[in-house]
């Protein structure tokens, strides 16, 4: 009991010495505001993912900060939720709109979407489904996928998210189950 006491004791007063601030809560998960995949698939139905988020260990170590979806080149970039434009313009040679996302909180959350030719300026206000730019082609971000993809990102000031947290449970859904013909009596 006394040792107990002790280390206590002795932790509390090197964590003072050294002046430690109180490790951060990871941030909260976003709620869900999107009500639209950002781009549709060939056949119109949800995109494929072909590469998952995958955060990085450290805020500088290697990570995917966002997803990769599939879709043709041309396809319409669409703001997944209301907001306002906070960006359009090249990064790098490639092409990103970034949307701030009205009642997100504070620091509010911001898509980015890339490589994409804006068709809106910065400070534009979105609708959830509106068109805000063009997929452009291939930049070799994506090998895994046969045509283009778009890299979809999300973050709290520089906090990356996962941006398939912001779709509500039935966008996740391949669709609804459907059932079939039942062929002869069930086998006992």
């Amino acid at each position: 009991m006394r040792l107990e006491m002790l280390l206590t004791t002795l932790a509390a007063l090197l964590a003072t010495a050294l002046n430690l601030p109180p490790s951060p809560a990871p941030p909260p998960p976003p709620t869900p505001v999107a009500t639209t995949w950002p781009v549709a698939a060939r056949t119109g139905a949800r995109p494929a993912v072909v590469r998952a988020w995958d955060p990085p260990s450290t805020a500088y170590g290697a990570g995917h900060r966002g997803v990769d979806l599939s879709a043709p080149p041309g396809s319409p970039v669409r703001a997944v939720a209301p907001g306002r434009v906070s960006f359009a313009g090249r990064v790098a040679g490639r092409g990103v709109v970034s949307v701030e996302l009205d009642g997100s909180g504070d620091p509010p959350l911001r898509t980015t979407y890339e490589p994409v030719r804006a068709t809106l300026k910065k400070g534009a206000r979105v609708t959830a489904g509106e068109q805000v730019g063009i997929l452009e082609g291939p930049t070799g971000h994506c090998p895994e996928a046969p045509e283009a993809c778009l890299h979809w990102g999300l973050r709290r000031a520089g906090t990356y998210l996962d941006p398939l947290t912001l779709l509500p449970p039935w966008l996740l859904r391949h669709g609804p189950s459907r059932l079939l013909p039942l062929t002869g009596p069930p086998a006992p």
